[in-house]
């Protein structure tokens, strides 16, 4: 197979010659979206090796399930749902060492969303990074992926209440840590 030189293939002329199971578009695909899912992952990892383990992981799943994909919605939605999916198992994986309990008085520390606003990206994923792995996988699932307290309790089999307890904590967290950062 050979690809025309000087033709720019679009988005969805790689995603069928990615259904065909053709090596040249799934590379296309993963160029396409790799950096971009990077940054996915890497706010669920503890680090960048174990982010661009995720994403190597999310690929291969992406591309035995891409005959799946229908059309619904956007697919770099759909790309993302897979990233985000395969990062809560990576986090499944490890939970043994990392269990999550409720937290009956959790402080009502608040970001501020000024003070986010104004880090760059490299600084607030250090910070979201500190989080512990439960601290961070909910908070990213709630406050980045806007998935409910409903649906991150069914999702990682806990309570709603251990859910909004993980996020009050971790927002205080964060809040502490950017106002250290601030005074740097």
């Amino acid at each position: 197979m050979s690809l025309k030189l000087g033709h720019k293939l679009s988005l969805d002329e790689i995603l069928e010659g990615s259904k065909r199971g053709e090596r040249k578009f799934q590379e296309l695909l993963y160029k396409h979206f790799a950096s971009k899912m990077l940054v996915v992952c890497a706010r669920y990892a503890k680090d960048n090796f174990e982010a661009e383990d995720m994403l190597q992981v999310g690929f291969v799943k992406i591309f035995e399930k891409i005959a799946d994909y229908k059309g619904d919605g956007s697919f770099e939605g759909w790309v993302r749902r897979i990233m985000v999916n395969t990062s809560i198992e990576f986090y499944r994986k490890n939970a043994r060492m990392f269990p999550m309990v409720d937290i009956d008085h959790a402080p009502e520390g608040q970001v501020q969303e000024n003070q986010m606003a104004r880090m760059n990206m490299n600084d607030l994923l250090s910070v979201i990074r500190k989080l512990s792995p439960g601290y961070r996988l909910i908070f990213n699932m709630y406050a980045i992926e806007g998935f409910s307290h409903k649906e991150i309790a069914k999702e990682l089999g806990i309570s709603e209440g251990t859910s909004k307890s993980q996020l009050a904590r971790a927002r205080a967290i964060l809040q502490e840590n950017i106002l250290k950062m601030e005074g740097k």
